[in-house]
């Protein structure tokens, strides 16, 4: 007798993102409001953001300011293509103001929809780069061990967590990658020599890991890659989408560790998540190439339908803004010395492994038979919003608007449910 097929299992018809569909089917929460670090689901419960969304809600969820933005804007134009001789008059503005607070010097700026769409076309302006000055054998992209770049065929073929590599076909859906040591510098310079630096386009690189871990950089690991990138003539890119307007404490973590890459990428926090928009700084010695006046001046095809898309582009200038007016870079420094102090506590438990702090992003790194997944679960139920990460991690990474007592709620509910962990 033929069996019958399995049911199929109910769900909604969206496929969730970046989901081992069996585990969250049925559970699944459904965020359906806002209000600042609040998030408010369905089924009644009101949570708080611990996580920003995906690093990204810096001045908090559901800002009348940002609806405004984009309400006027779409009532004149919703956007036009920047392709060609065509401009829109927002894009214009927010590359000259994105130019102007750079850590590059005197930088253009490619705009695009996101992260991943960033880190795209910065590896294949890295190795534009190179086949126009006529060492074609450079053509290597190099990335770190535990590195997220987001999913994208290039960021997909750059991660350094195999796990979002792996299952394609081959090792790297875009050939010509490989990964170096994510803290030891003498292991990454032993890489490029086997290698061989005259077959390596660029190196890309988290300030901070986040899907990683939290991972933060070991004393003059970061100076390490810059030094051995202008030793070599590899291309330094810094991945700023989760770092970049503030996360770290400083606008752009590139500033906080003193490092002048070639290009950065950017996205999350230019809008706040209130619109997707992410992008490309390119130093000067990259872009000028292409601006020569001569015949033979060569040319990058990049560009998306919604890359400088107007609305997003209103959107970023007036986050921006506020940015600016309610000082909340400045504040982010000031949470990072309370986040700093309450993990300090808790990294005496003994089901901690260890606690990571750069800005407002946070990490506690938990014992193996503490899994960091069961905790977050079980923190919704105290009311909180967290997610587990790479080495069993509880990430931290809540709005900029959080006050100190939010924060401290945020670790309290941590050590509640670790208590009873470990008391089982």
């Amino acid at each position: 007798m033929a069996q019958e097929n399995p049911p199929v299992l109910s769900g909604p018809a969206l496929w969730s993102a970046q989901a081992h569909l069996p585990s969250v089917l049925g559970r699944q929460l459904t965020i359906e409001r806002a209000d600042g670090s609040y998030l408010y689901t369905t089924d009644g419960r009101r949570l708080f953001d611990g996580t920003a969304g995906l690093w990204h809600a810096n001045v908090g969820h559901a800002r009348p300011e940002l609806a405004d933005a984009a309400h006027d804007q779409m009532r004149r134009l919703e956007t036009y293509h920047v392709f060609g001789r065509y401009l829109n008059d927002r894009a214009v503005a927010l590359g000259e103001r994105l130019a102007a607070m750079s850590p590059i010097e005197d930088p253009k700026v490619i705009l695009n929809s996101g992260g991943s769409d960033a880190i795209d076309v910065a590896c294949k302006l890295a190795r534009r780069h190179w086949q126009r000055e006529g060492r074609e054998d450079k053509t290597m992209i190099l990335s770190r061990e535990f590195a997220y770049h987001g999913l994208h065929a290039y960021g997909t073929s750059i991660a350094g967590l195999d796990f979002n590599r792996t299952g394609y076909g081959t090792e790297s859906l875009v050939p010509e990658t490989a990964r170096v040591s994510t803290d030891d510098i003498e292991a990454v310079e032993r890489t490029v020599r086997e290698i061989g630096p005259e077959h390596i386009a660029a190196l890309v690189a988290e300030p901070v890991q986040g899907t990683g871990g939290v991972i933060v950089p070991a004393p003059g690991y970061l100076e390490g890659l810059q030094r051995i990138c202008r030793e070599n003539d590899i291309l330094l890119i810094i991945d700023e989408v989760i770092t970049g307007f503030g996360r770290t404490g400083h606008m752009f973590a590139t500033e906080r560790y003193g490092l002048t890459p070639d290009l950065i990428t950017f996205a999350k926090g230019v809008t706040s998540g209130y619109a997707p928009l992410g992008g490309v700084l390119v130093a000067p010695h990259i872009w000028q190439p292409f601006y020569r006046d001569a015949d033979d001046t060569p040319m990058f095809r990049h560009g998306a339908t919604y890359s400088g898309h107007a609305t997003a582009c209103a959107v970023a200038l007036r986050n921006l803004d506020i940015l600016d007016e309610e000082k909340l870079v400045a504040r982010v420094a000031d949470l990072e010395q309370v986040l700093a102090d309450e993990l300090r506590v808790l990294g005496t438990r003994e089901s901690v492994v260890e606690t990571r702090v750069a800005g407002l992003l946070g990490g506690v790194a938990l014992v193996d038979d503490i899994n960091a997944e069961a905790v977050t679960d079980e923190l919704v139920e105290h009311g909180f919003v967290t997610r587990p990460l790479r080495g069993n991690t509880v990430q931290i990474s809540p709005p900029f608007i959080t006050t100190d007592d939010e924060l401290r709620g945020l670790v309290a509910a941590i050590a509640a449910v670790l208590t009873a962990h470990e008391g089982r």
